[in-house]
């Protein structure tokens, strides 16, 4: 095995220079890599949603959004891989937009807000039309 050095250069008073080798360091650890493939920004927006079967409508919330999915917290349990149909309101401009969407829950956390029980769950678009997914980009462009 050989070592590795790198070049330094040490300044000393006056114009005198030197050059020093010196040993590098190996580095070792667990790289911490990204693997969202859309940046994610904290929003707090109200959501109407019902499972692609029924017709009756549910409030939550969303927490963050990306161009891939959203952050979601349901007053109920949802089932992995189960469609939603979903509606995000938010106003822009001083006019209220909605976004529509054909959702899948991919992931589930059970958290408890002041003796209440919620749903803490992630959800990716399955199906959104062009001109809404535009209207979350124009959106989310504002914080980013």
């Amino acid at each position: 095995m050989y070592q590795k050095f790198d070049r330094a250069r040490i300044s000393y008073q006056g114009s005198l220079m030197k050059t020093a080798e010196r040993e590098t360091k190996r580095r070792y650890g667990i790289a911490n890599f990204e693997r969202r493939t859309y940046r994610r920004f904290p929003i707090r927006l109200p959501i109407e949603y019902y499972p692609a079967d029924s017709p009756i409508n549910h409030t939550g919330q969303v927490l963050d959004a990306s161009q891939g999915g959203l952050q979601i917290l349901f007053p109920e349990r949802v089932e992995i891989g189960q469609n939603l149909n979903l509606k995000l309101f938010f106003s822009s401009q001083s006019e209220l937009n909605t976004i529509e969407a054909l959702v899948e829950v991919v992931w589930i956390r059970t958290q408890f807000d002041e003796g209440e029980k919620h749903y803490r769950s992630g959800v990716r678009f399955v199906n959104i039309s062009p001109e809404d997914m535009g209207k979350l980009k124009n959106f989310s462009a504002s914080f980013l």
